[in-house]
């Protein structure tokens, strides 16, 4: 059961695992801030300028060391910050812990927490009255416009960060449902070229690779989806020597993928053959019971996508004669009735933060830096915005991918004056 416990004589309102975990969880905020100089510099301006003063902040996003830095940021800047998990499965409980204890930010966050309890979490969080949402999944932003209508008045803007999220508020944009300006953090050049692609890459094998122990090379590696974060795992998973295969929908992926080398089929061939399986779509059910029933002995399932719908786990459930929970850590067993085993990672949930810890500091610095900079720019300029889905400004993006580029050392050319009329002059010919 979830309850809001408080600490003594406040009214300040929590609910995490433990705060016993406090210590630890520091440590490794810490070390991920030395990883994080972008946000840093963020931080440090902020402390000074205060910027997000008065602002209510409600942030549902993965209860990470990374996501703890970009709360602070926040905090830095004079916004008033509380945070709930946008999956069950991605919460680090001694960085929650951490959140209240040391930076006193409300965190409604507990790992392996049920749907009531997560959807309980997401309503703590909304009754703040936030004026800046943070989502990761698009569930603040939905939850306001279906049942917390209430909030529309306090609400400036929304900031969504996934793929899966934008895909929702495109459609209700669309449908003109969407009665707030949303901010596309996910389609940000500083997100997806290098969150998506490196992160994700990275992350989901680590946490293939956890979970099984399981050796890459030499496996049949197949990967569902060639968009940003497919491209990444699937760069990664051949880089450790796997043979991998894409099955893709959209036919420019499709030949975007055979022309980066990569043997392209559909999913039910695919499924006679692979040993490890991954699904990065966004979408329901693209593993399902024709493939449960073509793959071999042993075949290893996980889901990269942001909820745990891309696999069709309770026809799995149907199709098994026995389930064997935990037969390693965060690894199920399921028996089908001809005897062949398939294995789920994270109870098909977010393998990468279920069995790992996401995606690497260096890299969520760019995008919890376009994060921060995006409520700094929804604040000053609310009076401007309207309703629908917006683009993360080009300008935030180039100082942002500049600052990233002197931390590690890089200088880069600028055109020289010549250059830039030249560019800019339709009259020059050949």
């Amino acid at each position: 059961m979830t309850t809001m416990t408080q600490i003594k004589s406040s009214n300040f309102k929590y609910d995490v695992a433990d705060l016993s975990l406090s210590i630890q969880g520091k440590a490794k905020i810490e070390w991920a801030a030395k990883r994080m100089p972008v946000l840093a510099q963020i931080a440090s301006r902020f402390r000074k300028e205060k910027p997000l003063k008065g602002i209510t902040v409600s942030a549902c996003l993965h209860v990470t060391t990374e996501t703890a830095n970009l709360c602070t940021t926040l905090q830095e800047g004079g916004a008033s910050v509380n945070l709930c998990a946008s999956n069950p499965l991605s919460t680090q409980d001694d960085t929650a812990a951490s959140l209240v204890s040391n930076f006193r930010i409300p965190v409604f966050a507990k790992r392996g927490i049920d749907t009531n309890g997560f959807y309980k979490h997401l309503n703590f969080s909304l009754d703040y009255k936030p004026n800046i949402t943070l989502d990761d999944g698009g569930d603040l932003i939905n939850l306001i416009h279906t049942k917390r209508l209430d909030l529309m008045k306090t609400l400036i803007a929304s900031l969504e960060e996934t793929t899966t999220g934008i895909n929702r508020l495109r459609a209700m944009d669309k449908d003109g449902a969407l009665k707030v300006p949303v901010f596309a953090v996910n389609d940000a050049y500083t997100k997806f070229l290098f969150d998506n692609r490196y992160g994700t890459g990275q992350s989901t094998v680590d946490g293939i690779i956890r979970a099984t122990n399981v050796l890459l090379a030499g496996k049949n590696f197949v990967v569902c989806g060639y968009g940003w974060c497919g491209k990444g795992l699937a760069s990664r998973a051949r880089g450790l020597g796997a043979k991998v295969v894409i099955c893709e929908v959209n036919p420019i992926r499709a030949l975007e993928a055979v022309m980066d080398g990569f043997q392209v089929m559909k999913l039910t061939e695919a499924s006679r053959i692979g040993d490890i399986f991954c699904t990065v779509t966004g979408n329901k059910h693209i593993v399902r019971k024709e493939h449960f029933q073509n793959m071999k002995d042993g075949a290893i399932l996980c889901n990269s996508g942001h909820f745990d719908v891309e696999i069709d786990i309770p026809t799995l459930i149907e199709l098994a004669k026995e389930t064997k929970k935990n037969v390693r850590p965060n690894v199920d067993s399921y028996i089908l009735k001809d005897g062949k085993a398939i294995s789920l990672i994270g109870h098909g949930r977010l393998v990468n933060l279920a069995a790992a810890e996401g995606h690497p500091s260096e890299v969520m610095d760019m995008s919890f830096a376009t994060q921060a900079l995006s409520v700094e720019y929804a604040v000053k300029n609310q009076k401007k915005l309207r309703p629908g889905v917006h683009n993360v400004p080009a300008e935030l993006e180039d100082w942002i991918a500049n600052l990233k580029l002197k931390t590690f050392g890089v200088d880069i050319d600028t055109m020289t004056s010549e250059q830039k009329k030249y560019s800019q002059n339709w009259k020059e010919g050949t």
